[in-house]
């Protein structure tokens, strides 16, 4: 059995740390930072010490030993042996899959992506954009992959990433301007860094229909993507990912062609349902 976490915090008589309780409305600021803490063991692959989580949020020691104390206890974090380092437990798990479960979309993305895999060749996501990032809702792999590693559920920049680049581009510049930075983080060498530059791309997409990067997100890997025209603006895209090596003109010209022809079926179909 897992050992508990060491040196909980102590407590008021109304149960609420001391750290926590100095203001009303500590309820709700307890929630921030039990939401803030899960997100940063999301971030996080390692297992996770308090002082790292101290220096990385700037919770009071006090308030973090309860509000871990209380993940621990209902399952949202495990603890190694010696209950001091910390990460994701399984209940983040079982609610991030209740989120998919119950997306009205998802078996029309699923039949969508097979029948992409299968014209492609290639592998196949389907993720919807949170902000100035996109979430990997959906993925299969391509017969011919050596990775066979799922990426639903993670993260990636909006701006790194052709299913970024093409939600990015359903927004006006101004509207990119409120939601980025001037200087953007870069994952490769290759990464669009300026958010000019990035506006100045967006307008080819919006004008092609599709988007393209290459190794913009990941090394050796070329990507295409269109978005999914069933809300305004679009909020999901599908896309193709490819080795480098064999995204050539032809190739990508023949891939978008097929993303665009099957994300209009899809569009279509959801958009019959009564999807939005």
């Amino acid at each position: 059995m897992a050992r508990q976490v060491r040196d909980p915090a102590p407590t008021r008589a109304g149960g609420g740390t001391d750290g926590d309780a100095v203001e009303s409305g500590a309820g709700v600021k307890s929630a921030r930072r039990a939401i803030e803490l899960l997100e940063t063991f999301a971030a996080d692959r390692a297992w996770t010490s308090l002082s790292d989580l101290h220096a990385r949020t700037g919770v009071p020691r006090s308030s973090l030993h309860g509000l871990l104390r209380t993940l621990h206890d209902l399952g949202w974090i495990e603890s190694d042996e010696g209950g001091t380092r910390f990460r994701l437990g399984v209940r983040a798990l079982i609610c991030g899959t209740a989120y998919l479960d119950r997306d009205p979309a998802l078996p029309y993305v699923t039949d969508a992506l097979e029948r992409l895999r299968e014209r492609s060749g290639f592998t196949t996501h389907y993720a919807r954009r949170s902000g100035d990032e996109v979430v990997y809702l959906e993925t299969r792999e391509s017969r011919h992959s050596v990775h066979l590693i799922s990426r639903v559920g993670r993260t990636l920049p909006a701006h790194a990433t052709a299913l970024g680049k093409a939600l990015l581009a359903e927004l006006t510049d101004e509207e990119v301007g409120r939601l980025l930075p001037a200087r953007l983080p870069a994952l490769t060498e290759h990464t669009v860094t300026s958010r000019d530059a990035l506006c100045a791309e967006l307008a080819g997409v919006r004008a092609q229909g599709y988007a393209t990067e290459s190794e913009q997100g990941t090394p050796g890997v070329a990507c295409a993507a269109v978005a999914i025209g069933y809300r305004i603006p679009a909020t999901d895209a599908l896309s193709c990912s490819m080795p480098v090596g064999k995204a050539t003109d032809a190739t990508v010209r023949r891939v978008c062609a097929l993303l665009r022809e099957i994300t209009e079926e899809l569009g279509a179909q959801l958009r019959r349902a009564g999807i939005r």
